[in-house]
């Protein structure tokens, strides 16, 4: 205990051992099994089939998805897995490990950013905050582009805070940064990578009346060296597809920010569970977090932690009100966070334990709450998603990390409660995904009979989907012919002649009883239906949950 001890409260240690230390704390936790659980419908599936068709195609300017115009988002990701592929193979390890390495690199940076505002020890505070929350560690090991955003974007904002100090002598290199990674989550995930990093500038040089910043921001080589980096493949995207523009900044920003077109929409608190349930254990201690900036306001340092405040509230604001929400939109304030709960810890480390011993009575309650749940789970669960013995696993991990918080409370000792808090949620991040996403690849994977199908269906045969499913063209290898509902390859099936891969049932009906083969994936009630209006035999090639593969021959 006294190694831990020394370890969480020590001010002069060097960058680059607790670096190392981090690296191989986290990369165990992130990287472990990987590519164990296969692909999940329907994002996986999207995000590692659209940079397969363009390594296929050799095309990297035009994202398609089955082999169809796909302008939802910026190709960033869709590079990065590319990469990824080139080197590790098309592997469900290869479509997460940029996410996931990005997830990584958010918890270095933000060691580097506390650090470098604050000491040595919020810094390393902070990095264990982040990567133990729960949510932030599990998203990370997901292929979706959300994370890669969190990072360019966290960077942006990190860089320029940095900048900003008054005793930093690399200024001009932080500036230049921060354009360099304002550009990169503009190619990650759209405006949002400009608009939210500049509404919240905005709004702390207004605060702070800090306009003299606007000086030493190297705008004159900061703008060109931003669009150098953004603007060229908005360019050769648009030249090359003239509808580009009108879908990818009007429906994709606008429509999706002010409508409900993407059937996405949740009440404006929706995000307020999604954050506590996500950053647990650490997410307790952001109402006290909050309260320290407001308190710290006539101190040294309080501009720091505004920027952090704005940089976290801005963007969960802007999500709230937005029409479109889902839960890894606010990935982006959990950096932010981590570093204000972080600076909160340090604090009381210093003082008195009475400022957290409220929160930490309430974590301490809901961990052994929780884990005495788990356990009782998949007994009186009418089909409970996890196993009574991930159950039983799961459970002894939070009872435990909440019998432990509630003794280090009882001693008024942060230093015990935070390493209690870290060791749990460390441990749960190592043992609870193969118990929890295995029970969800049973419902949310195509892998086994996408590969099924690439097995059985030749060069001559019809590779059929009832409703877009993204994993099946990914593991078949091959483009796949859609019956009826479209999903989100409406706009593309209406870009040229896709007549013979977008069909009706009565076109498959007639398909299904010519002489070419044919091989569909359906669900179990269109199975049946189907039964009605065929005359050929119906074969079941395979079953996966709700999904049936068949064949005609």
């Amino acid at each position: 205990m006294k190694f831990i001890t020394s370890f969480l409260t020590e001010k002069q240690v060097s960058a680059r051992k607790d670096l190392s230390l981090l690296l191989l704390f986290f990369g165990v936790s992130f990287f472990q099994f990987l590519g164990k659980i296969p692909l999940l419908e329907p994002d996986e599936g999207r995000y590692a089939e659209i940079p397969r068709e363009m390594l296929e195609r050799g095309d990297f300017i035009t994202p398609l998805l089955n082999y169809v115009k796909y302008f939802e988002k910026p190709p960033l990701h869709y590079w990065l897995n590319a990469l990824s592929f080139t080197i590790f193979g098309e592997n469900e390890f290869a479509a997460r490990f940029a996410g996931t390495l990005c997830g990584l690199l958010g918890v270095l940076l933000t060691y580097h950013i506390g650090r470098k505002l604050f000491d040595r020890r919020v810094g390393l505070l902070s990095a264990l905050i982040l990567g133990t929350s729960v949510g932030y560690l599990a998203q990370s090991r997901i292929n979706f582009t959300d994370m890669t955003l969190t990072f360019c974007l966290s960077a942006a904002l990190g860089c320029f805070i940095l900048a900003t100090r008054d005793e930093e002598p690399g200024k001009g290199l932080y500036y230049h940064l921060f354009y360099i990674f304002a550009a990169l989550a503009l190619l990650a995930k759209g405006l949002i990578g400009i608009v939210l990093p500049g509404a919240i500038i905005f709004l702390y040089l207004l605060l702070t009346k800090r306009w003299m910043l606007l000086k030493e921001m190297r705008l004159l080589t900061g703008i060109p060296l931003f669009l150098l980096i953004c603007a060229p493949w908005f360019i050769l995207v648009s030249m090359r597809n003239p509808e580009f523009a009108r879908f990818f900044f009007i429906h994709e920003h606008f429509e999706r920010f002010l409508t409900r077109v993407h059937g996405r929409y949740q009440p404006f608190w929706y995000f307020l569970p999604v954050l506590a349930g996500c950053m647990l254990p650490w997410s307790i201690f952001i109402p006290a977090a909050v309260k320290r900036v407001w308190k710290e306001r006539r101190t040294e340092g309080w501009d720091h932690r505004l920027f952090l405040l704005l940089w976290a509230a801005i963007i969960f604001l802007f999500f709230s009100k937005s029409n479109s929400k889902l839960i890894p939109y606010i990935l982006p304030v959990f950096p932010a966070l981590s570093i204000l709960i972080g600076d909160t810890f340090s604090a009381v480390f210093d003082g008195k334990f009475k400022p957290l011993k409220i929160q930490a009575y309430v974590v301490a309650g809901f961990l052994a709450i929780l884990g005495a749940g788990l356990i009782l789970y998949p007994y009186v669960a009418p089909k409970p998603a996890i196993s009574t013995a991930g159950g039983a696993v799961m459970g002894m991990i939070f009872l435990c990390g909440g019998v432990f918080a509630l003794r280090s409370t009882f001693k008024a000792s942060a230093v015990a409660l935070f390493a209690s808090l870290a060791l749990f949620s460390f441990t749960f991040g190592i043992i609870g995904p193969p118990f929890i996403l295995s029970g969800i690849a049973e419902r949310k994977s195509l892998k086994e009979l996408g590969s099924l199908a690439g097995e059985k269906a030749g060069s001559d045969t019809m590779l059929v989907s009832f409703g877009f499913n993204q994993g099946l063209s990914f593991y078949a290898k091959r483009r796949v012919i859609i019956v009826e509902n479209r999903g989100e390859l409406e706009f593309g099936s209406k870009q040229g002649d896709q007549s013979a891969w977008f069909i009706d049932r009565p076109q498959f009906g007639r398909q299904w009883d010519s002489s070419a083969p044919v091989v569909a994936l359906l669900k179990e009630a269109e199975l049946n239906e189907l039964k009605g209006f065929v005359k050929a035999p119906i074969k079941v090639l395979g079953k996966q949950g709700k999904k049936i593969l068949i064949t005609n021959r």
